[in-house]
C-alpha cells in the first residue's frame, strides 16, 4: 500500500501495544523485540494500522473503541474468508493472527501480511491513462466473478451465511441499522425500506458475496494495471453475486464515497468501460447470461449505501469513527436515498 496516507495513532485508538507485541511474538518473533505502529487514515469501519517488527511489515485491523451496533465491525469474519480464500484464485492477503479475547488491547483484531500495492480511491483515476484504466476496471469485474466462482462449501465457508433469503436478510438488517444511527427524519429511506422488500427477486445461488467491492477496497500491482489483493471482508456472507455487482455500478450512477463517482463522466476519453461492459464483463467470467431486474440490485445498494454512510455519520457524531473525516458525511444519507427513490420511479 506505497500511497496510503500514514498518521501517528490517534488519541481515540491508542492501545497498550506492549500487550500486542507479547501476543504476536508467538507467532511473529520479531515482535518481542518492539513494535512500531503507525495508523490508515481511512477504513470508516474498523481502525487499520500498519505494524513493523523485525524489519518486516504487516497490518493490524481491529473493532473500534464504544459501543458497538449489533452485528457490525466483525473481523473475525473477515479474518475467516480471507484466510479461506487463499488459495482459491482470489487474490487476498495471508493472514497471521486473530485474536478474539478483548483484554488483549481492548478489542477483536487481526493481523495479516502486508502486501505492496496502490490504493486508488478517486473512481476516474485521474493519474492514470485511459488503457490503465480500462484494464483495471475490466480486472474489477473479472476478479469479482472469479470470487463468485467459489464453491462455499470446498473453501470450508458452507456455513458462512444464514439460511433464507438474502435480501430478506440484508434489507432487514441494514433497515434496522440505519434506525439505529438515524440523525434526522428521512422520508426516502422510509419508502425505500418499505419498496424493497416487496420487490426482492429470485436469487438462483448462494456464493461468497464480499459486501463493500469497490476500486477503494482493492490494491492495484506497484507499477501494472491489475488487482493483487482484495481488502475489507467485514461484510462479507453468503448470498447473491449480484449484489456485489449492483454495489460496484452505483458509482455509474452517483458520487463514490468520497469523489465525484462515474455519473456525468466522459468514460470514453477516460477509458473507463461503460456499466453495460461492466456487466458483460462479469457475466463472462462467470459464465451467466442476461440479468433480469437490474434495476433492483441497483436501487438496494443505494439504499444500503445510505444506510453505511449514515452509521459512519453517526459514529463521528459519538467521536468513535476510525477516521477524523467521518463528520463529512453530513446530509450523505439522504442524498443517496432520494436519488435511490427516483431511480424506482424511472422506466
Amino acid at each position: 500500500m506505497s500511497n496510503a496516507v500514514l498518521t501517528p495513532v490517534r488519541e481515540a485508538h491508542r492501545f497498550d501495544e506492549r500487550a500486542l507485541a507479547d501476543y504476536l511474538a508467538a507467532t511473529v518473533p520479531a515482535c518481542a523485540d518492539g513494535i512500531t505502529l503507525e495508523q490508515f487514515e481511512g477504513g470508516q469501519s474498523n481502525p487499520t494500522f500498519r505494524l513493523t517488527a523485525g524489519g518486516r511489515r504487516y497490518v493490524l485491523r481491529k473493532q473500534p473503541p464504544g459501543e458497538l451496533l449489533p452485528s457490525a465491525h466483525q473481523v473475525d469474519r473477515e479474518y475467516r474468508v480471507m484466510k479461506a480464500l487463499t488459495d482459491a484464485g482470489v487474490p487476498v492477503p495471508r493472514m497471521v493472527a486473530l485474536c478474539e479475547d478483548p483484554a488483549v488491547i481492548g478489542t477483536r483484531f487481526y493481523v495479516m501480511e502486508w502486501v505492496d500495492g496502490r490504493v486508488f480511491t478517486e473512481t476516474r483515476l485521474p493519474s492514470l491513462t485511459p488503457p490503465e484504466r480500462r484494464a483495471i476496471y475490466l480486472d474489477l469485474a473479472r476478479v469479482l466473478a472469479e470470487l463468485h466462482r467459489v464453491d462455499p462449501a470446498a473453501v470450508g465457508l458452507g456455513d458462512f451465511g444464514r439460511p433464507g433469503n438474502y435480501y430478506e436478510r440484508q434489507i432487514g438488517r441494514w433497515s434496522k441499522q440505519y434506525q439505529a444511527s438515524k440523525t434526522e427524519q428521512i422520508d426516502a429511506m422510509d419508502r425505500l425500506m418499505a419498496w424493497l422488500p416487496e420487490n426482492i427477486p429470485a436469487q438462483e445461488r448462494s456464493v461468497i458475496v464480499h459486501g463493500d467491492y469497490r476500486l477503494g477496497n482493492t490494491l492495484i500491482h506497484p507499477t501494472e494495471p491489475r488487482i493483487v489483493a482484495v481488502l475489507d471482508w467485514e461484510l462479507s456472507t453468503l448470498g447473491d453475486g449480484l449484489a456485489d455487482l449492483g454495489y460496484l455500478c452505483q458509482d455509474y450512477h452517483g458520487e463514490s464515497y468520497n469523489d465525484a463517482g462515474l455519473a456525468g463522466a466522459d468514460l470514453g476519453a477516460l477509458g473507463i468501460p461503460t456499466e453495460a461492459e461492466l456487466v458483460a464483463e462479469y457475466c463472462r467470467h462467470a459464465g451467466i447470461g442476461e440479468i433480469a431486474n437490474w434495476k433492483f440490485y441497483l436501487v438496494y445498494n443505494m439504499f444500503r449505501s445510505a444506510a453505511i454512510i449514515q452509521g459512519v455519520y453517526k459514529r463521528g457524531l459519538d467521536g468513535n469513527a476510525s477516521s477524523a473525516s467521518a463528520l463529512q458525511y453530513e446530509g450523505a444519507a439522504r442524498l443517496r436515498s432520494e436519488r435511490a427513490w427516483r431511480m424506482v420511479g424511472s422506466e
